[in-house]
């Protein structure tokens, strides 16, 4: 474990002195694990009741200090710590979105009430590097029917060439679905922001204009896509349904990406109704 330099610890009630950390690889959008060793440097114990009381959790900021996401995962403590005396502590590290340089930093919470920092103690600040969500640009196609001579020209020409082995992403295509030519990159570029699964916008035809209203393309990049995803992208581990007569993905940690449009012919085999 990594060993906490010197750092300035308050007189009073409520202290902490930082004294060993350890963090996981953070990779965009993935849950991670840190170990910290603390010690109760004040004159109050400390105590969690459930989900309330004091709680170690964690802020993320950007390398000028400025608050991405404030509230982190909290992780309780696990008995009652007198001041003098030390705890080490678990906590799930969900790291933000996208990849890029951040500043992780711990602090105390007496939940619903303060910060440790709020009261004068100096946070846990270390920088860090997110990875991207997939260290490889690599994506996969997989069809759910028959060969189509039209749906195969558009994968040959797709900005970001597809793999056939080795891939760390799949996406689920039907016979008539025709992709644009940026559609592999906008998928891929999703997936390394930390997105596990990633929907295509539809381009269909004018009477089936609002059956697949929610999923027109232009409606820009949506987190919180009310509607499962069609014609998904998804991380390995990641299995697709049916809905609409389509390949979907029901879920969380997803991303609609309206500007990733594939243009579905009326005979690719869908219902009509």
């Amino acid at each position: 474990m990594e060993r906490v330099g010197e750092h300035a610890v308050p007189v009073g009630p409520l202290a902490v002195r930082w004294l060993t950390y350890e963090l996981e690889e953070a990779r965009a959008g993935v849950a991670g694990r840190a170990r910290i060793r603390l010690e109760n440097a004040g004159s109050a114990a400390w105590r969690s009741r459930g989900q309330e009381g004091i709680q170690l959790a964690y802020h993320w900021l950007d390398p000028l200090g400025n608050p991405i996401v404030w509230d982190g995962v909290r992780a309780p403590l696990p008995r009652v710590v007198a001041p003098n005396e030390e705890v080490e502590l678990d906590v799930a590290v969900v790291a933000p979105r996208p990849q890029g340089s951040y500043r992780l930093a711990f602090d105390l919470v007496e939940e619903y009430r303060f910060w440790f920092e709020e009261v004068g103690s100096t946070p846990l600040d270390i920088p860090v590097e997110v990875q991207p969500r997939i260290a490889e640009r690599r994506l996969q196609a997989v069809f759910h029917g028959a060969p189509d001579p039209e749906t195969d020209a558009a994968l040959l020409i797709q900005e970001e060439p597809l793999v056939s082995e080795e891939a760390l992403a799949f996406v689920h295509l039907v016979p008539g679905a025709v992709p644009a030519p940026n559609w592999s990159r906008l998928l891929l570029d999703a997936h390394q922001e930390g997105y596990a699964a990633v929907g295509s916008a539809l381009e269909v035809s004018r009477s089936e204009r609002r059956r697949f209203a929610p999923w027109a393309p232009g409606g820009g990049r949506n987190p919180r896509f009310i509607e499962p995803l069609l014609l998904p992208s998804l991380l390995a581990g990641l299995d697709s349904e049916t809905h609409e007569g389509l390949p979907c993905f029901f879920g969380s940690d997803a991303l609609f990406e309206g500007r990733a449009v594939v243009r579905l012919r009326r005979r690719s085999g869908r219902p009509s109704g």
